[in-house]
């Protein structure tokens, strides 16, 4: 920035509100580890998931035996029903992979990447299901006595992954729903936003994310924020900048009970590190920091600045 001066650069990275911590340092859900960790605790979601599988199989069993009888058949329940239970004990066995697909695109900045990994759920999640469903009846009617003929074909495949594209995205969306509510009540929980996938802000901390790269700081070692576009830049007292993807008024939310107040309509300072003041002319005025940096204020904020002692003002 031209007005701020004895400002260094540095990598940008993304900013996390203290939403996460290093592997060794999360509280570890109960279930399974690394990408299903916790999952096996979600036992709300998979009830829900059950549910409505076995509801909407039972209904379509009974409406396609109906069918058959109204077209002059047997009407027979029993078929249709294995037809339904194999597919949606298929469906239910892959609950926990929808979940953590979902996780993992929901932890995903880039939507670009985000879209091409539901794509890739997606098929996965149809390939397995018709291998396992029609394994199943297989199985089932061969231990019956009889047989069962899938009839493979390319038509027969798209009409499975026209209908698993549908079921997947439905209870995808479903768990997307769960998650961003859980997010949301860990955020009034902890007063700062939940990032998916993350545990709760400790109240004191910052952290700034690159990927899977992460670096704690404390507010008090912030000196200003400035905004840039898209991105906001961290001046930290150790001379380090860290241009980040955010919003100033998002920092500002989070930061102001640690002092950190807007001093211009791209700015933000920590008036605990402010050592002088000086006002100017036009009503502006530039901050002076216990690092030696300087900044300029706009005359918009000086109530901002007001709370200051009055030995730090020179004109």
């Amino acid at each position: 920035m031209s007005d701020v001066k004895n400002a260094e650069s540095a990598p940008g990275v993304e900013p996390v509100w203290d939403q996460g911590r290093s592997s060794r340092d999360e509280p570890k859900r109960q279930g399974m580890s690394g990408l299903f960790r916790g999952i096996t605790g979600d036992w709300r979601a998979y009830a829900a998931v059950a549910a409505v599988a076995l509801a909407i199989g039972f209904v379509n069993a009974l409406s396609t035996a109906d069918d058959i009888a109204r077209r002059g058949g047997v009407y027979d329940f029993r078929t249709p029903l294995l037809w339904e239970m194999t597919s949606i004990a298929v469906i239910l066995l892959l609950a926990p992979v929808i979940l953590a697909a979902v996780r993992r695109i929901r932890t995903e900045a880039r939507w670009p990447v985000g879209i091409a990994l539901a794509i890739a759920a997606i098929v996965i999640f149809s390939a397995v299901h018709i291998t396992g469903m029609v394994a199943l009846r297989k199985l089932v009617l061969w231990l019956a006595g009889s047989a069962y003929d899938f009839r493979l074909s390319l038509t027969v495949v798209l009409y499975e992954f026209r209908k698993d594209v549908v079921t997947c995205l439905l209870i995808g969306g479903g768990m997307w729903l769960i998650e961003s509510r859980r997010d949301a009540r860990r955020s009034r929980t902890s007063g700062a936003p939940a990032i998916a996938g993350l545990p709760p802000a400790a109240p004191h901390m910052v952290w700034l994310r690159d990927g899977t790269t992460r670096i704690r700081i404390e507010p008090r070692d912030i000196v200003w924020i400035s905004s840039a576009g898209n991105y906001v830049e961290y001046s930290l007292a150790d001379g380090t900048n860290h241009l980040v993807r955010g919003t100033l008024a998002a920092a500002e939310s989070q930061l102001a009970r640690f002092n950190l107040a807007r001093i211009h309509r791209t700015r933000l300072a920590n008036l605990d590190r402010v050592t002088g003041m000086e006002m100017k002319p036009s009503g502006d005025f530039e901050l002076t920091f216990d690092t030696g940096q300087t900044v300029q204020g706009s005359r918009r904020y000086r109530s901002a600045v007001a709370s200051l002692d009055g030995s730090h003002v020179s004109t």
